[in-house]
């Protein structure tokens, strides 16, 4: 077939099987995922593949010569059609144009995948749980969750991955290399993805949408989680407590068990579970607070805080508690607020045993045994376990109280104070006490009434 037909998206060529149609006759030669054959061999691990073009990619894994070099990065590849397809990240070229939505991708596999997105096709199916994918190497990966294979090891750690692309990622841990920069801020990332979803920052560009609420994402990533709390899907089960996640949720909660912190800070070797607290600590440092309200020009070193603070603007609170009602802007904070019903304490101190129904709550409690103080005030040189501390302490010098009450007038200088307040008129008291059904305004009081039932 011309480059033409394949460009305009024409798929002459239909399966026997299933009906699923190509650009190119070898293709249907190359589709087994019905007869589950996998004619090619690996010679150096004995691993089969599907087509051919797996093997090369599998191949590629394997230490040894990359002659075929970027001359814009000095990245090095070992077949010339990857350093071909490589080089449209540097030049922006991207042929393969979506006649849906207009959308440019830069391989004709990554168009593919992405018209499923419309047409919501999910050819691969996993033998064993029945879940299905959009993309084969979306299955592949789920795959291994059942088998626990993690082929790609990691040279400097011994980590391994199910991925070689997680791998790839992993390693520039190691290094420190951030090779791609955005050209608005100069902020570098190790992952184009990561950067390409930055840039969306800059132009305000939500191109996933929730097709049940209209809800739109910088990500797809965030879209498939968004997209859960419609069908309420949480198919990963963690073997240590048996609790229910996403698959990225599941890999992060994990390390809750194993107490693993594999991003460590550069600035001060403070270590973190996840990648994006590593980020988050390392604008304590920098000061930087790149996302803006666009209502009241307030600025966040987090996005999900601009998020958060967005809702206080449109009064948005979609996440409900089926035990008492009350509603919340983030589903994070109705999970926080649900271990009051349920008396659950999942994060536990290594040092004293102590438990608490936040992860935050148990780092403030850590530095209690390390001493470590390191949100310092500008003003006096006094020191706080937590930055929301530090806040708090600054407002004593500037004396502003942002938090007005629209019944009473009165006015607060933090937000949980202004909470606590509000419950006087409202004469709400959601922190119930499991022994005695007695409730209370504030959680203090609550911490304090289950200390007269245990002594």
């Amino acid at each position: 077939m011309s480059d033409e037909g394949i460009l305009s998206g024409q798929r002459p060529y239909r399966c026997n099987a299933c009906s699923k149609a190509f650009a190119e006759r070898s293709s249907i030669t190359q589709d087994k995922i019905h007869s589950g054959e996998k004619p090619y061999k690996c010679s150096e691990y004995g691993k089969g593949f599907k087509q051919c073009s797996h093997l090369f990619r599998h191949q590629s894994t394997h230490p040894g010569e990359k002659p075929h070099i970027c001359d814009v990065c000095g990245k090095a590849f070992i077949r010339s059609c990857r350093l071909n397809q490589h080089r449209k990240i540097h030049t922006g070229e991207k042929p393969y144009s979506c006649s849906k939505c207009d959308k440019a991708f830069r391989t004709r596999s990554h168009l593919s995948g992405h018209e499923r997105t419309h047409t919501g096709e999910k050819p691969y199916k996993c033998a064993e749980c029945g879940k299905a994918f959009t993309d084969g190497s979306h299955l592949s990966q789920h795959r291994k969750i059942h088998t626990g294979e993690k082929p790609y090891k990691c040279n400097e750690c011994a980590k391994a991955f199910t991925q070689s692309g997680n791998l790839t990622r992993h390693q520039k841990i190691h290094t420190g290399e951030k090779p791609h920069k955005c050209n608005v801020c100069d902020k570098a990332f190790i992952q184009s993805s990561s950067l390409i979803a930055h840039q969306r920052i800059h132009t305000r560009q939500r191109p996933y949408k929730c097709n049940k609420c209209d809800k739109a994402f910088i990500k797809h990533s965030q879209l498939c989680g968004h997209e859960r709390t419609h069908t309420g899907e949480k198919p990963y089960k963690c073997n240590e407590c048996g609790k229910e996640f996403t698959h990225s949720r599941l890999m992060a909660h994990q390390r809750i068990h194993t107490g693993e912190k594999l991003h460590k800070c550069t600035k001060c070797d403070k270590a973190f579970i996840k990648r994006s607290e590593l980020l988050r600590h390392e604008r304590t440092h920098t000061g930087e607070k790149p996302y803006k309200c666009i209502d009241c020009g307030k600025a966040f070193s987090c996005s999900s805080h601009l998020t958060q603070h967005k809702k206080i603007h449109t009064g948005e609170k979609p996440y409900k508690c089926i035990d008492c009602g009350k509603a919340f802007a983030m589903r994070t904070r109705l999970t926080q607020h649900k271990r009051i019903h349920t008396g659950e304490k999942p994060y536990k101190c290594n040092e004293c045993g102590k438990a608490f129904t936040q992860r935050s709550h148990l780092w403030s409690h850590e530095k209690i045994h390390t001493g470590d103080k390191p949100h310092k005030c500008n003003q006096c040189g006094k020191a706080f376990t937590q930055p929301s501390k530090l806040t708090r302490h600054q407002k004593a010098h500037t004396g502003k109280k942002t938090c007005k009450c629209n019944i009473c007038g009165k006015f607060y200088t933090t937000n949980s104070n202004f909470a606590n307040h509000q419950r006087i008129h409202t004469v709400e008291k959601p922190y119930k006490c499991n022994e005695c059904d007695k409730a209370f305004t504030q959680f203090q009081s609550l911490t304090y009434q289950q200390k007269i039932h245990t002594g």
